[in-house]
């Protein structure tokens, strides 16, 4: 079976969904059955990260016209003569949706991974475009797809919010085990830290969405209800600026709060960069506004490391795991959570992050959730019975609908 991959960016400029994909068709191809080309288009960024997807066939091509549609000619073509079995779209509102669409009219089985992007806030974001791409393209190709892939069961409710009454089913995204953490001291000085001064790490997209405003001011709190403790902690931002100018109001805000000795702003990391920063931190935040499923937290869980977050993070499995400690959006909830996990001993922080480390070795493996979308793929291409992570009483819904 040949399942094809629809893409806008296999770079960094892909954020979280071009790891999430890359990680998915390495275990995809794995499998004896399974063939995973990939299609996507080119960016700034694409000919350093492409030696990251190898085995795996790759072909990008340029973008004419606006970046914000991405066309790019012979995109569509290049998947036909392909001769796929199947589509696996990753993604909304750009070109690879509407090549999709019009693939599938072929007769092609088409799987859709919203990846968030269809959950309220992402919505309400940049609103006009999305309305504009969905009454063009993307409101058609969602109502024809076979299946859509919520991450979680706040994306199959947003989905099904959105008015979609196609079959879900509901895979979580997986993460690489590291090894476990061992009793020695990381090496803190790429991460900016004083010796002796522990970390509290914010990794992903530097992007109002992810609610580090409130951060920034949630830290500036904290330095005052508890400066001999929060003296110290450094609050280490790494990711690529997702906005234009907002690390630099950020940097301003810091500077203003007269915090800006404590907060470091790392810029991306990548690769084995990101995992030392994760080896060698503390702690880890993510006070987002709206996600997916973030992959940060899962990395953060499995390098050990309590976690302090949003429930908009879509991992509820955390709180009731204990594996996290949970925060409202706002900066006064945010430095309520952040107080509690600094003033806690290093014992009680390992064992919130020893509950995360098991979490993701029993629901959050690339292995599990391979496994699950291979059945999705076998039975949307009439191969095999439906599987159980297809949500049953809305599949009666949508068959009778239909």
């Amino acid at each position: 079976m040949k399942a094809a991959f629809l893409m806008t960016s296999v770079s960094r400029r892909g954020g979280g969904v071009a790891e999430v994909a890359r990680q998915l068709a390495w275990q995809l191809q794995s499998s004896p059955d399974v063939e995973v080309p990939v299609f996507g288009l080119t960016d700034d960024c694409t000919t350093t990260d492409m030696p990251s997807w190898p085995p795996l066939s790759v072909k990008t091509y340029k973008v004419c016209g606006p970046r914000g549609f991405g066309y790019a000619p012979g995109y569509r073509g290049s998947v036909r003569e392909a001769r796929v079995d199947l589509l696996h779209c990753h993604g909304l509102w750009m070109y690879p949706s509407f090549a999709s669409l019009k693939l599938a009219a072929d007769g092609l089985p088409c799987l859709i991974s919203p990846h968030g992007m269809l959950d309220p806030w992402a919505l309400r974001n940049s609103g006009w475009k999305k309305r504009l791409a969905g009454a063009l393209f993307e409101d058609a190709h969602l109502r024809r797809a076979g299946c859509l892939h919520a991450l979680c069961a706040a994306e199959l409710e947003a989905i099904r919010s959105s008015g979609f009454t196609n079959p879900v089913c509901v895979v979580p995204n997986g993460v690489e085990l590291p090894p476990r953490r061992s009793d020695g001291h990381a090496d803190k000085a790429a991460l900016r830290a004083k010796p002796g001064q522990r970390v509290l790490l914010f990794l992903g997209r530097v992007h109002p969405k992810k609610g580090l405003d409130a951060l920034i001011e949630a830290w500036s709190m904290v330095r005052t209800r508890i400066p001999g403790v929060s003296d110290n902690w450094l609050l280490a931002i790494a990711g690529w600026e997702g906005q234009e100018g907002y690390q630099r109001e950020l940097v301003g805000k810091a500077s203003a709060s007269g915090i800006a000795e404590f907060v470091a702003f790392l810029g991306p990391l990548y690769g084995q960069d990101k995992n030392a920063a994760l080896s060698a931190a503390d702690a880890f935040v993510l006070p987002s506004l709206s996600e997916g499923m973030p992959m940060a937290v899962l990395e953060a869980w499995a390098h050990e490391l309590p976690v302090v977050m949003t429930s908009h993070c879509n991992l509820p499995e955390g709180f009731q795991a204990g594996a996290a400690l949970r925060v409202e959006s706002d900066a006064a909830s945010i430095a309520d959570g952040l107080e509690s996990l600094l003033v806690m001993n290093d014992s009680d922080r390992h064992h919130i992050g020893q509950k995360g480390r098991l979490l993701v070795e029993q629901r959050f493996t690339w292995h599990k959730a391979a496994a699950d979308l291979r059945s999705v793929y076998l039975w949307l291409s009439g191969g095999g019975a439906r599987p159980d992570c297809i949500d049953q009483p809305l599949v009666k819904a949508a068959q009778h609908e239909y």
